[in-house]
């Protein structure tokens, strides 16, 4: 098994691509050991010391580091594990808790979504991230961060100039977009 690695903007997170699908649909974010439970690969993750959250996407998994590690001694063993589980046959992934929130919502939440889906999210998926629609009230847009993107030093520049601004053009309603937990 070959796996690639990519640089994402956030100089502590590494893409890893295994050349074979991670996630069936959607993805998952972890910042701890206890959210990995869920998930046999993040488990063996956390279990490397410096690892500070793993983040699955459709076909590339995105770790993040603790400042006092190097990536020159985590990439080895980041690299071993991943195959290491692939090699098992294990499942990625336990369970599936993530729910279809759309439910009836409004013209203006749809083409949010739309925009948000078919050309914010490809984009921050090559960067090793994802991009969650949390809601819109009052001209805002809330938006979650997930993977490279979540402690990105860019991210807030992305989000104002690059997504804000994308938003405002298609969908006048739009005033600010912010990030939320």
């Amino acid at each position: 098994m070959f796996i690639q690695t990519e640089p994402t903007p956030n100089p502590a997170t590494l893409k890893f691509l295994p050349g074979r699908e991670v996630m069936g649909h959607g993805t998952a974010d972890f910042t701890s050991l206890a959210q990995a439970a869920r998930s046999p690969l993040a488990t063996l993750l956390f279990g490397i010391d410096g690892v500070s959250s793993v983040f699955l996407g459709s076909d590339f998994i995105t770790v993040a580091k603790l400042d006092s590690t190097e990536w020159a001694v985590l990439k080895p063993q980041v690299l071993a594990t991943i195959m290491e589980h692939f090699a098992s046959g294990q499942a990625t992934i336990v369970g599936d808790d993530q729910a279809d929130d759309a439910g009836q919502e409004s013209e203006v939440v749809t083409q949010i979504r739309e925009l948000i889906e078919t050309r914010v999210r490809p984009a921050v998926a090559q960067d090793g991230g994802d991009i969650i629609f949390r809601g819109f009230e009052d001209g805002v847009v809330y938006l979650h961060l997930q993977g490279a993107c979540s402690g990105c030093p860019s991210s807030s520049a992305t989000l104002k100039h690059g997504i804000e601004n994308m938003l405002r053009y298609y969908v006048p309603e739009v005033q600010s977009v912010q990030a939320v937990e």
